[in-house]
Protein backbone atom coordinates (compact mmCIF):
# COMPACT_ATOMS: atom_id res chain seq x y z
CA UNK A 1 0.00 0.00 0.00
CA UNK A 2 1.06 3.59 -0.44
CA UNK A 3 1.45 5.19 2.99
CA UNK A 4 2.27 8.91 3.30
CA UNK A 5 4.57 9.72 6.20
CA UNK A 6 4.99 13.15 7.77
CA UNK A 7 4.09 16.57 6.45
CA UNK A 8 5.30 18.80 3.65
CA UNK A 9 8.80 20.28 3.60
CA UNK A 10 9.43 23.65 5.18
CA UNK A 11 12.24 24.58 2.80
CA UNK A 12 14.80 24.14 5.57
CA UNK A 13 17.91 21.97 5.09
CA UNK A 14 17.92 21.20 8.80
CA UNK A 15 16.04 18.10 9.91
CA UNK A 16 15.74 19.18 13.51
CA UNK A 17 16.74 17.05 16.46
CA UNK A 18 18.43 13.78 15.72
CA UNK A 19 17.73 10.67 17.81
CA UNK A 20 20.56 9.06 19.75
CA UNK A 21 23.28 7.49 17.62
CA UNK A 22 24.20 3.86 17.41
CA UNK A 23 23.03 0.89 15.39
CA UNK A 24 19.26 0.45 15.23
CA UNK A 25 18.80 -1.96 12.33
CA UNK A 26 19.69 -3.17 8.88
CA UNK A 27 18.49 -1.45 5.73
CA UNK A 28 18.80 -2.31 2.05
CA UNK A 29 19.54 0.23 -0.68
CA UNK A 30 18.38 -0.60 -4.21
CA UNK A 31 20.02 1.99 -6.45
CA UNK A 32 20.91 2.61 -10.06
CA UNK A 33 19.97 4.71 -13.07
CA UNK A 34 16.44 5.43 -14.20
CA UNK A 35 14.72 2.54 -15.98
CA UNK A 36 17.15 -0.09 -14.68
CA UNK A 37 14.50 -2.06 -12.78
CA UNK A 38 14.92 -0.85 -9.21
CA UNK A 39 11.22 -1.00 -8.35
CA UNK A 40 10.89 -4.62 -9.49
CA UNK A 41 13.94 -5.65 -7.49
CA UNK A 42 12.78 -3.80 -4.36
CA UNK A 43 9.34 -5.39 -4.63
CA UNK A 44 10.86 -8.85 -4.93
CA UNK A 45 13.02 -8.30 -1.85
CA UNK A 46 10.14 -6.85 0.15
CA UNK A 47 7.90 -9.81 -0.61
CA UNK A 48 10.62 -12.33 0.17
CA UNK A 49 12.06 -10.72 3.30
CA UNK A 50 9.12 -8.88 4.83
CA UNK A 51 10.27 -5.44 3.77
CA UNK A 52 8.97 -1.89 3.60
CA UNK A 53 9.83 -0.14 0.30
CA UNK A 54 10.82 3.49 0.91
CA UNK A 55 10.94 5.79 -2.11
CA UNK A 56 14.35 7.44 -2.68
CA UNK A 57 13.51 9.14 -5.98
CA UNK A 58 13.12 12.92 -5.84
CA UNK A 59 10.40 13.01 -8.53
CA UNK A 60 8.31 10.04 -7.41
CA UNK A 61 7.30 11.98 -4.30
CA UNK A 62 4.93 14.15 -6.38
CA UNK A 63 1.36 12.92 -6.50
CA UNK A 64 0.54 14.51 -9.88
CA UNK A 65 3.27 12.57 -11.72
CA UNK A 66 2.55 8.87 -11.39
CA UNK A 67 3.00 8.07 -15.09
CA UNK A 68 6.00 10.21 -16.08
CA UNK A 69 7.99 9.30 -12.98
CA UNK A 70 7.21 5.57 -13.41
CA UNK A 71 5.94 5.17 -9.87
CA UNK A 72 5.04 1.64 -8.81
CA UNK A 73 1.60 0.64 -10.03
CA UNK A 74 -1.33 0.41 -7.60
CA UNK A 75 -1.05 -3.37 -7.86
CA UNK A 76 2.64 -3.26 -6.91
CA UNK A 77 1.94 -0.90 -4.03
CA UNK A 78 -0.77 -3.27 -2.82
CA UNK A 79 1.58 -6.29 -2.93
CA UNK A 80 3.71 -4.97 -0.05
CA UNK A 81 4.00 -1.74 1.98
CA UNK A 82 5.33 1.29 0.06
CA UNK A 83 5.91 4.76 1.54
CA UNK A 84 6.90 8.25 0.33
CA UNK A 85 5.39 7.73 -3.13
CA UNK A 86 3.08 10.52 -4.34
CA UNK A 87 2.97 12.25 -0.96
CA UNK A 88 3.70 15.85 -2.00
CA UNK A 89 1.73 18.23 -4.23
CA UNK A 90 3.70 19.56 -7.18
CA UNK A 91 3.37 23.06 -5.70
CA UNK A 92 5.47 22.03 -2.69
CA UNK A 93 9.17 21.63 -3.53
CA UNK A 94 10.70 18.59 -1.90
CA UNK A 95 14.20 18.74 -0.47
CA UNK A 96 16.87 16.31 0.58
CA UNK A 97 16.48 17.39 4.22
CA UNK A 98 12.71 16.85 4.16
CA UNK A 99 13.16 13.46 2.53
CA UNK A 100 15.83 12.41 5.03
CA UNK A 101 13.51 13.18 7.95
CA UNK A 102 10.69 11.15 6.39
CA UNK A 103 12.98 8.28 5.42
CA UNK A 104 14.45 8.03 8.94
CA UNK A 105 10.94 7.97 10.37
CA UNK A 106 9.92 5.25 7.93
CA UNK A 107 13.02 3.19 8.72
CA UNK A 108 12.35 3.33 12.45
CA UNK A 109 8.73 2.43 11.88
CA UNK A 110 9.83 -0.58 9.85
CA UNK A 111 12.29 -1.75 12.50
CA UNK A 112 9.63 -1.41 15.21
CA UNK A 113 7.24 -3.51 13.11
CA UNK A 114 9.86 -6.18 12.40
CA UNK A 115 10.19 -5.13 8.75
CA UNK A 116 13.31 -4.63 6.67
CA UNK A 117 13.58 -1.06 5.27
CA UNK A 118 14.33 -1.12 1.52
CA UNK A 119 15.32 2.28 0.12
CA UNK A 120 14.63 2.30 -3.60
CA UNK A 121 15.59 5.10 -5.96
CA UNK A 122 18.11 6.80 -8.16
CA UNK A 123 18.57 10.14 -6.38
CA UNK A 124 22.09 9.84 -5.07
CA UNK A 125 21.93 12.92 -2.84
CA UNK A 126 18.94 11.47 -1.00
CA UNK A 127 20.68 8.19 -0.33
CA UNK A 128 23.94 9.90 0.64
CA UNK A 129 22.08 11.98 3.23
CA UNK A 130 21.50 8.71 5.09
CA UNK A 131 24.77 6.91 4.41
CA UNK A 132 27.07 9.94 4.86
CA UNK A 133 25.02 12.45 6.83
CA UNK A 134 23.78 15.92 5.89
CA UNK A 135 24.74 19.50 6.53
CA UNK A 136 22.66 21.15 9.25
CA UNK A 137 21.71 24.60 7.90
CA UNK A 138 19.54 27.07 9.87
CA UNK A 139 16.17 28.11 8.53
CA UNK A 140 16.72 31.29 6.44
CA UNK A 141 13.16 32.53 6.95
CA UNK A 142 10.21 33.25 4.70
CA UNK A 143 11.30 36.78 3.67
CA UNK A 144 14.63 35.52 2.37
CA UNK A 145 12.90 32.65 0.56
CA UNK A 146 10.35 34.94 -1.08
CA UNK A 147 13.03 37.44 -2.07
CA UNK A 148 15.10 34.69 -3.69
CA UNK A 149 12.13 33.36 -5.69
CA UNK A 150 11.17 36.87 -6.70
CA UNK A 151 14.66 37.68 -7.94
CA UNK A 152 14.83 34.44 -9.88
CA UNK A 153 11.53 35.22 -11.60
CA UNK A 154 12.69 38.76 -12.35
CA UNK A 155 16.18 38.20 -13.79
CA UNK A 156 16.35 34.48 -14.62
CA UNK A 157 18.77 31.78 -13.51
CA UNK A 158 21.78 32.81 -15.63
CA UNK A 159 21.82 36.37 -14.26
CA UNK A 160 21.23 35.10 -10.75
CA UNK A 161 24.20 32.78 -11.11
CA UNK A 162 26.38 35.74 -12.12
CA UNK A 163 25.33 37.67 -9.02
CA UNK A 164 25.96 34.66 -6.80
CA UNK A 165 29.45 34.32 -8.29
CA UNK A 166 30.29 37.80 -6.95
CA UNK A 167 28.79 37.24 -3.51
CA UNK A 168 29.46 33.55 -2.84
CA UNK A 169 31.82 32.09 -5.48
CA UNK A 170 32.40 28.84 -3.57
CA UNK A 171 28.71 27.97 -3.65
CA UNK A 172 28.15 29.29 -7.18
CA UNK A 173 30.90 27.03 -8.47
CA UNK A 174 28.85 23.98 -7.45
CA UNK A 175 25.62 25.04 -9.24
CA UNK A 176 24.82 25.04 -12.94
CA UNK A 177 23.67 28.47 -14.24
CA UNK A 178 20.48 26.82 -15.50
CA UNK A 179 19.51 25.29 -12.13
CA UNK A 180 17.11 27.92 -10.85
CA UNK A 181 15.88 25.85 -7.90
CA UNK A 182 19.34 25.39 -6.42
CA UNK A 183 20.32 28.99 -7.17
CA UNK A 184 17.28 30.30 -5.31
CA UNK A 185 18.09 28.02 -2.40
CA UNK A 186 21.69 29.27 -2.30
CA UNK A 187 20.51 32.89 -2.46
CA UNK A 188 18.01 32.50 0.37
CA UNK A 189 20.55 30.78 2.63
CA UNK A 190 23.19 33.44 1.95
CA UNK A 191 20.86 36.36 2.66
CA UNK A 192 18.81 34.68 5.39
CA UNK A 193 21.69 33.33 7.47
CA UNK A 194 24.59 35.57 6.48
CA UNK A 195 26.66 32.60 5.36
CA UNK A 196 26.70 30.71 2.05
CA UNK A 197 25.85 27.05 1.51
CA UNK A 198 29.47 26.08 0.87
CA UNK A 199 30.54 27.66 4.15
CA UNK A 200 27.77 25.91 6.09
CA UNK A 201 28.70 22.58 4.58
CA UNK A 202 32.25 22.98 5.83
CA UNK A 203 31.09 23.70 9.36
CA UNK A 204 28.62 21.12 10.58
CA UNK A 205 26.56 18.11 9.56
CA UNK A 206 23.92 15.68 10.75
CA UNK A 207 25.17 12.14 11.32
CA UNK A 208 24.57 9.15 9.08
CA UNK A 209 21.49 7.06 9.74
CA UNK A 210 21.85 4.51 12.58
CA UNK A 211 21.76 1.60 10.15
CA UNK A 212 24.02 -1.01 8.62
CA UNK A 213 23.35 -0.68 4.91
CA UNK A 214 23.34 -3.44 2.32
CA UNK A 215 23.56 -2.01 -1.19
CA UNK A 216 22.37 -3.53 -4.46
CA UNK A 217 23.29 -1.41 -7.47
CA UNK A 218 21.84 -2.04 -10.91
CA UNK A 219 24.27 -1.21 -13.72
CA UNK A 220 22.84 -2.42 -17.05
CA UNK A 221 24.70 -1.82 -20.35
CA UNK A 222 24.11 1.62 -21.86
CA UNK A 223 22.54 0.27 -25.06
CA UNK A 224 20.08 -1.82 -23.07
CA UNK A 225 19.17 1.18 -20.95
CA UNK A 226 18.70 3.46 -23.97
CA UNK A 227 16.34 1.00 -25.61
CA UNK A 228 14.40 0.59 -22.37
CA UNK A 229 14.04 4.36 -21.95
CA UNK A 230 12.63 4.73 -25.46
CA UNK A 231 10.23 1.86 -24.95
CA UNK A 232 9.07 3.13 -21.60
CA UNK A 233 8.44 6.66 -22.85
CA UNK A 234 6.29 5.28 -25.68
CA UNK A 235 4.37 3.27 -23.10
CA UNK A 236 3.94 6.38 -20.94
CA UNK A 237 2.34 8.19 -23.86
CA UNK A 238 -0.11 5.31 -24.31
CA UNK A 239 -0.88 5.37 -20.58
CA UNK A 240 -1.85 9.05 -20.55
CA UNK A 241 1.34 11.06 -19.97
CA UNK A 242 0.07 13.93 -22.12
CA UNK A 243 -3.10 14.24 -20.03
CA UNK A 244 -0.94 14.11 -16.90
CA UNK A 245 1.15 17.06 -18.09
CA UNK A 246 -1.96 18.95 -19.19
CA UNK A 247 -3.38 18.59 -15.68
CA UNK A 248 -0.08 19.75 -14.21
CA UNK A 249 0.00 22.83 -16.46
CA UNK A 250 -3.54 23.71 -15.40
CA UNK A 251 -2.21 24.33 -11.87
CA UNK A 252 -0.25 27.33 -13.22
CA UNK A 253 2.84 26.54 -11.16
CA UNK A 254 6.25 28.19 -11.35
CA UNK A 255 8.39 26.53 -14.03
CA UNK A 256 11.25 26.51 -11.51
CA UNK A 257 9.51 23.97 -9.25
CA UNK A 258 11.14 20.51 -9.33
CA UNK A 259 7.95 18.79 -10.53
CA UNK A 260 7.80 21.10 -13.55
CA UNK A 261 11.28 19.98 -14.56
CA UNK A 262 10.67 16.23 -14.24
CA UNK A 263 11.74 14.23 -17.27
CA UNK A 264 9.16 14.56 -20.00
CA UNK A 265 7.27 17.49 -18.48
CA UNK A 266 9.04 20.38 -20.28
CA UNK A 267 8.99 18.51 -23.59
CA UNK A 268 5.33 17.50 -23.45
CA UNK A 269 4.44 20.98 -22.20
CA UNK A 270 6.08 22.39 -25.34
CA UNK A 271 3.99 19.99 -27.44
CA UNK A 272 0.79 21.05 -25.68
CA UNK A 273 1.64 24.71 -26.27
CA UNK A 274 2.14 24.01 -29.96
CA UNK A 275 5.85 24.86 -30.07
CA UNK A 276 7.05 21.31 -30.69
CA UNK A 277 5.72 18.24 -32.47
CA UNK A 278 5.00 15.14 -30.43
CA UNK A 279 7.75 13.28 -32.27
CA UNK A 280 10.30 15.99 -31.50
CA UNK A 281 9.15 16.22 -27.89
CA UNK A 282 9.50 12.47 -27.47
CA UNK A 283 12.97 12.43 -29.00
CA UNK A 284 14.14 15.27 -26.80
CA UNK A 285 12.70 13.70 -23.65
CA UNK A 286 14.34 10.35 -24.40
CA UNK A 287 17.70 12.01 -25.07
CA UNK A 288 17.48 14.05 -21.87
CA UNK A 289 16.68 10.97 -19.84
CA UNK A 290 19.55 9.09 -21.45
CA UNK A 291 21.98 11.85 -20.48
CA UNK A 292 20.61 11.82 -16.95
CA UNK A 293 21.10 8.08 -16.56
CA UNK A 294 24.73 8.52 -17.60
CA UNK A 295 25.22 11.07 -14.81
CA UNK A 296 23.47 8.75 -12.36
CA UNK A 297 25.66 5.81 -13.30
CA UNK A 298 28.78 7.94 -12.90
CA UNK A 299 27.65 9.18 -9.49
CA UNK A 300 26.89 5.70 -8.18
CA UNK A 301 30.19 4.36 -9.53
CA UNK A 302 32.05 6.92 -7.40
CA UNK A 303 29.96 6.88 -4.22
CA UNK A 304 29.93 3.79 -2.01
CA UNK A 305 26.54 3.34 -0.35
CA UNK A 306 27.72 0.43 1.81
CA UNK A 307 31.02 -1.34 2.55
CA UNK A 308 32.35 -3.42 -0.34
CA UNK A 309 31.54 -6.71 1.36
CA UNK A 310 27.94 -5.59 1.84
CA UNK A 311 27.51 -4.34 -1.74
CA UNK A 312 26.60 -6.15 -4.93
CA UNK A 313 26.45 -4.86 -8.51
CA UNK A 314 23.91 -6.40 -10.90
CA UNK A 315 25.16 -5.80 -14.42
CA UNK A 316 21.80 -6.07 -16.16
CA UNK A 317 18.35 -4.55 -16.29
CA UNK A 318 15.43 -6.06 -14.42
CA UNK A 319 12.08 -5.70 -16.16
CA UNK A 320 9.39 -6.90 -13.79
CA UNK A 321 9.37 -10.52 -12.67
CA UNK A 322 11.32 -11.65 -15.70
CA UNK A 323 13.17 -14.89 -16.26
CA UNK A 324 16.42 -13.11 -15.39
CA UNK A 325 15.10 -12.03 -12.02
CA UNK A 326 13.75 -15.50 -11.27
CA UNK A 327 17.11 -17.09 -12.13
CA UNK A 328 18.94 -14.75 -9.75
CA UNK A 329 16.24 -14.46 -7.13
CA UNK A 330 17.74 -16.96 -4.70
CA UNK A 331 21.23 -15.54 -5.05
CA UNK A 332 20.10 -11.95 -4.43
CA UNK A 333 17.90 -12.85 -1.47
CA UNK A 334 20.64 -15.00 0.06
CA UNK A 335 23.14 -12.16 -0.24
CA UNK A 336 20.86 -9.78 1.66
CA UNK A 337 19.66 -12.36 4.16
CA UNK A 338 23.19 -13.46 5.06
CA UNK A 339 24.15 -9.95 6.11
CA UNK A 340 20.93 -9.40 8.04
CA UNK A 341 21.39 -12.72 9.86
CA UNK A 342 25.03 -11.93 10.54
CA UNK A 343 24.16 -8.59 12.10
CA UNK A 344 21.49 -10.20 14.28
CA UNK A 345 24.00 -12.81 15.48
CA UNK A 346 26.46 -10.10 16.53
CA UNK A 347 23.93 -8.18 18.62
CA UNK A 348 24.21 -8.60 22.39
Amino acid sequence: MNSPIGGEPSGNDSTGAEPPGGFEGDAVIVAGPTCSGKSALALMLAEALGGLVINADSMQVYRELRILTARPTPEEEAACPHVLYGVLPAASPGSVAWWRTQALSAMRGAWSAGQLPILCGGTGMYLASLTDGLTDIPEPGAPARQAARGLLAEIGSAAMHERLLWLDPDTAATIRPSDGQRLARAWEVLHGTGRGLAAWRRMTSLPPAPARFIALRLAPPRDVLRAAIAGRFAAMLRQGAIDEVQALLSLDLSPELPAMRAHGVPELAAYLRGTMTLEAASERAILAQGRYTKRQATWFAHHALAPAERSDIIMSRIAGMTQHLERNRHEIISFVQSHVDGDRARRP
